[in-house]
């Protein structure tokens, strides 16, 4: 993550430690809405003005760009987990707490463009964390579907993994095409899991 080389390798050994939690859950926030917005290739004075930090703020939690982004792909995974048992507790219905997280999923993922190239090549890092969002998500999905709809004893379960799965190819593509709106068609997926039949052998 440089906007030059000679200032990544000043500012790379500035590195703090123990820093608040919450001052770098401000730099993730901005950093995500960066590349919702921009990609994961943004310029960092960009992801420093939405924080309200200077850009030496940003090197010194996080030197380079893959870190950045890991970082914040983390973060938006641990976000749609813990998102997951909350709004099943707060929502009106089951059916609306399975909408809503899905449309957050939805967001994750937009974020999620680009990791693959800013990982340069990390063919383990992205194995690692691929692993690391399924164990995280599906089961959040599980419950909320388990929760949401009613069980069928003729057909055989819905899988979580394959409707994430499902929701994460409706969304190919969305960023480069702004007609395309992924979050409609993947609602319209979800009414279909609730039509008379659907989960029919």
């Amino acid at each position: 993550m440089v906007d030059s080389q000679s200032e990544q390798t000043h500012l790379a050994g500035a590195r703090q430690v123990g820093r608040p939690r919450r001052s770098e859950q401000t730099l993730l926030d901005a950093a995500a809405a960066v590349f919702v917005s921009s990609g994961v290739d943004a310029p960092v004075r960009e992801i420093a003005a939405k924080a309200g930090v200077g850009v030496g703020t940003i090197y010194r939690h996080f030197p380079t760009r893959p870190e950045l982004v890991v970082a914040v792909y983390r973060y938006q995974v641990e976000a749609c987990a813990d998102a997951g048992p909350r709004l099943l507790a707060e929502s009106a219905t089951p059916e609306a707490a399975l909408r809503a997280w899905v449309g957050l999923f939805v967001e994750f993922l937009a974020t999620k463009h680009g990791l693959a190239g800013a990982l340069q090549g990390d063919s383990a890092g992205s194995d690692a964390l691929h692993a690391y969002f399924v164990d995280r998500l599906v089961p959040v999905c599980d419950a909320l579907l388990a929760a949401a709809l009613p069980p069928v004893d003729t057909a055989p379960p819905i899988d979580a993994y394959n409707v994430l799965k499902g929701i994460g190819n409706l969304c190919i593509g969305a960023s480069a095409d702004a007609r395309y709106d992924a979050a409609v068609l993947v609602q319209l997926l979800i009414s279909g899991l609730f039509a008379p039949g659907s989960s029919a052998t």
